[in-house]
């Protein structure tokens, strides 16, 4: 059984047992706006976001991968803090365009960029991360015909990967990037009409491993002062992903970012040494958002059926794929789930939390402890600031999309 009905976490608080979203209690959303609803708070954005900039080298350059959360107020707050921004779409790009974050320090990854995306790129003047040969040339035809220079870094696929990852990008056959061992070649016959810029080497994602985050990391280093030799200039820049990961599950551990931090030190030394104006950029998304954000939706039904307890509620996998366990978990396991209308109360039954969907899938909580519940009582699913509203099927079953809430000043 898993304990829920309790607030672990170091960034919201309760007042008089009701969750507080940037200092909004959650039963006030709930009657504003309606449920179900993601809310983003601000504050914890922020506080996150110092948390890491005071613990890494000032010379490392902080990214956010705006696929982990492209709602445009989340966007334009991390804007301002952050160095770049990373996209890995047409429509992302239109967001990070109308942000204060400078186009140079825009970036473009993704396999299969079309050719009206790859026009938006050039004319934009953000950096495009070459998935292949072929977009390469494509890039090249584009910038020729618009006379242009356009802007590219190579996105490298080496052979090894991030250990104990949620999901590896890297290491053997990927459809993203260009295999290490083509990557001379590639440079060696680099077109005219493009500057180039750096690397880009994303092994994994979702590690709390420091250990595995510091091997893959000196890795990439090594793997990318080899390919520099044979580039023809010096890079400005080069991005070692991120990876870093973010407690959800019941024995998570913060990530240790002391050693990290090290590693980062010692190759940023070493990189001063050899190209004075390049950069070593991390790219992070769920690190900076993931803890941000509540899943909000409205228990509409009790029921029992064969010894289980069963709060149906007017929210699911179409709205929070992630919390159902359908996003990448192998083995699945729950989301921290909180009755948020009733958080100061000790838990006296056990539940399982679904949704109104028609499949055993839609779950988001197996025989979890929670306090009595009754119609109308509010569930918040938390950590759900990443991947969450544009990750999941909202058209499934024509249930409809929640709403979307940014808390902030």
């Amino acid at each position: 059984m898993i304990q829920a009905n309790h607030l672990n976490s170091d960034f919201f608080d309760t007042a008089d047992g009701v969750l507080l979203i940037n200092g909004q209690p959650v039963d006030a959303l709930a009657r504003e706006y309606g449920t179900p609803f993601y809310a983003y708070d601000k504050s914890v954005i922020e506080r996150r976001y110092k948390l890491l900039r005071d613990a890494l080298p000032s010379r490392i350059d902080i990214h956010f991968a705006m696929k982990a959360n492209p709602m445009p107020e989340v966007v334009h707050q991390l804007a301002e803090l952050v160095d770049g921004i990373d996209i890995a779409s047409g429509g992302e790009l239109r967001i990070a365009t109308q942000t204060s974050c400078p186009r140079e320090e825009m970036s473009f990854a993704g396999p299969g960029k079309s050719l009206a995306e790859i026009e938006l790129a050039v004319q934009s003047g953000i950096v495009l991360n070459a998935e292949s040969k072929l977009e390469i040339e494509r890039i090249s035809s584009v910038a020729d015909a618009l006379d242009v220079r356009a802007a590219v870094a190579v996105r490298v696929n080496p052979d090894f990967e991030l250990k104990n990852s949620g999901m590896r990008m890297s290491g053997g056959p990927k459809q993203f990037g260009i295999d290490a061992e083509q990557v001379p070649e590639v440079l060696q016959s680099w077109p005219k009409q493009l500057n180039f810029e750096g690397f880009h080497i994303f092994t994994g994602s979702q590690n709390l491993n420091a250990e595995s985050i510091v091997a893959a990391q000196q890795n990439s280093y090594a793997l990318a002062m080899e390919l520099a030799a044979h580039a023809p200039n010096d890079p400005r820049f080069l991005n070692l992903g991120g990876g870093f990961g973010i407690p959800y599950f019941p024995g998570d551990a913060d990530l240790d970012l002391a050693p990290i931090a090290q590693c980062l030190a010692t190759l940023d030394e070493d990189l001063q040494a050899r190209f004075p104006e390049c950069h070593i950029v991390i790219e992070l998304g769920r690190y900076l958002v993931g803890e941000c954000g509540v899943y909000v939706c409205e228990v509409v039904d009790l029921k029992e059926s064969r010894g289980v307890n069963f709060a149906v509620t007017n929210g699911g996998l179409h709205h929070h794929l992630a919390a159902s366990g359908n996003f990448g978990q192998i083995l699945r396991k729950n989301y921290p789930v909180l009755v948020a209308n009733k958080a100061d109360l000790p838990a006296e039954q056990t539940a399982t939390v679904v949704g109104p969907l028609c499949t055993p899938l839609d779950l988001l909580g197996d025989k979890v402890n929670v306090p009595e519940l009754q119609v109308g009582d509010l569930i918040a699913v938390m950590q759900s600031g990443a991947y969450g509203y544009t990750a999941s099927p909202h058209l499934f079953l024509s249930h409809g999309a929640p709403q979307e809430i940014f808390c902030g000043d």
